[in-house]
């Protein structure tokens, strides 16, 4: 196995803009998931919150957009997260994660990523993990 890829490697992370009411909308667009908790500030408060506040799966999809920027998508094998807080309207997100394990998976090797979004606060949003197939060249001496 090279230097470059082992236990310990940190992804490149995301760094996102502030979550503005125009990304929730686009994001409402683009999923198809409209729930007006996330786009109607009238009836967020009604329902007990100060604001809107972004979707859930805007913020997986941040992670999926960094494990895409490190392996192609096609390398993907497992993803999954947990939603651990509430990502508020004009928080600045970053998406971070690590390699903590490596394993041969029939003929493939496989790295397994914890991931996580945290906000500028240091909030934890989002809390994932992913299997990612390797390149045979990322895993020769």
């Amino acid at each position: 196995m090279t230097d470059s890829l082992a236990v310990g490697t940190v992804l490149p992370e995301l760094a996102l803009p502030p979550i503005r009411r125009s990304t929730l909308a686009l994001f409402a667009g683009a999923s198809g998931d409209h729930n007006p908790i996330h786009i109607d500030s009238d009836f967020a408060r009604e329902a007990g919150q100060e604001d809107v506040f972004a979707h859930g799966m805007l913020s997986m999809a941040y992670l999926g957009r960094m494990l895409t920027n490190w392996q192609p998508q096609a390398q993907l094998r497992r993803f999954k997260a947990r939603f651990t807080a509430i990502t508020h309207l004009y928080d600045v997100v970053c998406c971070r994660g690590e390699v903590v394990e490596l394993s041969q998976v029939g003929e493939e090797w496989q790295a397994r990523c914890k991931l996580v979004v945290v906000t500028e606060s240091g909030t934890q949003t989002v809390i994932g993990e992913a299997w990612v197939g390797l390149p045979q060249q990322a895993m020769d001496d």
